[in-house]
C-alpha cells in the first residue's frame, strides 16, 4: 500500500479507526475544518494579548489538541485522519484570520508531522511515534537553522556522534519557534563528523531526550507569539530515532511543498483578515456619507485583487503537489522545486501587499492600535513573511535554474 492510498483514506474509516485503537482519543464527529473553526474562535480572543506579551498562544494550542488536530495527517492505520495537504492549508488559512502566531506554529508542526509521516512508514520506531502523535498529541518543533548557516536548511554543521546504539548531537540551534512548548523536536543534522555539511539526516528527538540552554532572546516586530528564540541544544537518543531516508529526500518530497504551502496558507489567512477589516472599515464610512465610497476605497479593490491573486497561485500548486505526490521523481524535478520555492516568494510579497493596501484603505483608523480598525498586529506580523527563510536567498538559489529552464511555450502548459 502507498503513502497515497494510506492518507486518501476516508474520514469515516478513519474515525472509527480511531475509536478502535486503545489509548487513542475519540475525536468528536465533526469535520476537520468545523473542528478548526472552533480553535480559529478560540485563537482569536487570545490574539491581542499574544501579540502585545510576546507570549505562547496556550489557548489556541490547548483548543487545537483538544480538538484533535495535531495527528490528522497520520495515516488511519496509525491512528489518523489520513488528511491531505489540502485539509491542512485550509486549516492554516483559517487560524491565519484568527491568530498569525497561532497559524504559524500549527503549520509549522504540521511541516514537521508531514515529513514523519511520509518518510516514517516502515521503521518501527517512527510509526509507534506516530501513533503517539496522535494520541497524545503531540506538537513538533523544528530545528533547522544553525549557527552562522542561517536559513541555508540544506547545510549543518553540527554532527551526530554514535556510541554503543546510541547518537548524541550538539548543535547551536540559533531558531527554534515555541521550543521549550514542545513535546518533541524534528532536528537536520550532519550524518557524521567526517560527513560533508549536505549529507544530512533527519532525527526525532522525544523531549526526555534533550536539553535547550537559552542563547537568543526573541523580542521582534511581528510573530511574537512564535517565541523563536535560540538554544544550544545537547541531545543523547537512540539510533532508531534517525528517519530512515537520508534528508536530502524528505527535503525534497515533504518540506519544502509543505512548508511553502502551510505557511504560505496563514499568510494568507493573516490577509484575508486584513482585507475583511478594510471592506468592514469603508462599508461603515460608505454607510454614514449616505453610500458615496471614500476616496480610500480604491486600496480596497487593490487588496481584494492581490489577494485573489495569492489564493490562486497556493491552489495552483496545491493540486500541483497532490497530483504528483506519490512520485519522487516528479517532486524532485527541477520544474516543481522552482515553482514550489518561487510559490514561497511570490505569497510572501502578496501578502504583504494586500496588508498594505488593507491598511491604506482604512487610513488612519487602520494606524491606530485602539481602533476596531487596527491592523498594526496583522502588519507587523505579515512582515515577517519575506524574511523567514529570506526571499533572497531563494531567488539566488534558483538564479542557476533559471538558466538552464526552458521558456514555457505556451499559457496553460
Amino acid at each position: 500500500m502507498t503513502v497515497h492510498d494510506l492518507r486518501t483514506a476516508t474520514t469515516q474509516t478513519a474515525r472509527a479507526t480511531l475509536a478502535a485503537v486503545p489509548g487513542v482519543p475519540n475525536w468528536r464527529e465533526d469535520d476537520i475544518l468545523t473542528r478548526a473553526r472552533r480553535v480559529a474562535a478560540v485563537a482569536a480572543q487570545h490574539a491581542d494579548a499574544v501579540d502585545r506579551e510576546a507570549r505562547f498562544p496556550a489557548e489556541a494550542i490547548a483548543a487545537a489538541k483538544a480538538e484533535g488536530l495535531m495527528g490528522v495527517l497520520a495515516p488511519a492505520a496509525l491512528g489518523g485522519e489520513g488528511a491531505s495537504h489540502g485539509e491542512v492549508v485550509e486549516v492554516c488559512y483559517l487560524l491565519g484570520q484568527a491568530c498569525a502566531s497561532a497559524a504559524m506554529i500549527y503549520a509549522m508542526h504540521q511541516v514537521k508531522a508531514a515529513c514523519v509521516v511520509r518518510h516514517g512508514l516502515g521503521s518501527h520506531w517512527h510509526e509507534a511515534f506516530i501513533r503517539r502523535m496522535v494520541a497524545d498529541q503531540l506538537l513538533l518543533a523544528s530545528s533547522t537553522t544553525e549557527g552562522r548557516a542561517g536559513g541555508n536548511v540544506r547545510s549543518s554543521a553540527a554532527p551526530v556522534t554514535y556510541a554503543g546504539g546510541r547518537i548524541g548531537l550538539e548543535r547551536d540551534a540559533s531558531v527554534i519557534s515555541y521550543g521549550l512548548e514542545a513535546d518533541a523536536l524534528v532536528t537536520t543534522a550532519r550524518r557524521a563528523a567526517d560527513a560533508a555539511p549536505s549529507d544530512q539526516v533527519l532525527l526525532i528527538l522525544d523531549k526526555a531526550d534533550y536539553t535547550l540552554t537559552l542563547t537568543r532572546t526573541w523580542e521582534t516586530l511581528g510573530m511574537r507569539g512564535t517565541a523563536s528564540t535560540g538554544f544550544a541544544l545537547k541531545a543523547d537518543a537512540d539510533v532508531a530515532q534517525i528517519m530512515p531516508q537520508p534528508y536530502e529526500a524528505i527535503h525534497a518530497q515533504s518540506m519544502v511543498p509543505a512548508a511553502h504551502l502551510f505557511w504560505g496558507a496563514a499568510w494568507a489567512g493573516v490577509a484575508a483578515s486584513a482585507t475583511e477589516r478594510a471592506r468592514r472599515f469603508i462599508r461603515k464610512a460608505a454607510r454614514g456619507a449616505g453610500g458615496q465610497l471614500p476616496p480610500a476605497a480604491g486600496y480596497l479593490t487593490k487588496a481584494m485583487a492581490s489577494l485573489r491573486a495569492l489564493r490562486a497561485l497556493l491552489a495552483g500548486v496545491l493540486e500541483r503537489y497532490e497530483a504528483i505526490q506519490d512520485d519522487p521523481e516528479a517532486l524532485a524535478a527541477l520544474d516543481f522545486q522552482s515553482a514550489v520555492n518561487l510559490l514561497k516568494v511570490d505569497v510572501s510579497e502578496l501578502a504583504v501587499e494586500t496588508v498594505t493596501a488593507a491598511m491604506r484603505a482604512t487610513g488612519l483608523s487602520g494606524y491606530r492600535n485602539d481602533s476596531e480598525a487596527s491592523l498594526g498586529r496583522h502588519l507587523r506580523d505579515v512582515l515577517s513573511a519575506p524574511i523567514m527563510i529570506n526571499n533572497d536567498r531563494i531567488l539566488t538559489n534558483l538564479a542557476a535554474a533559471s538558466l538552464v529552464a526552458d521558456l514555457p511555450q505556451s499559457i496553460r502548459n
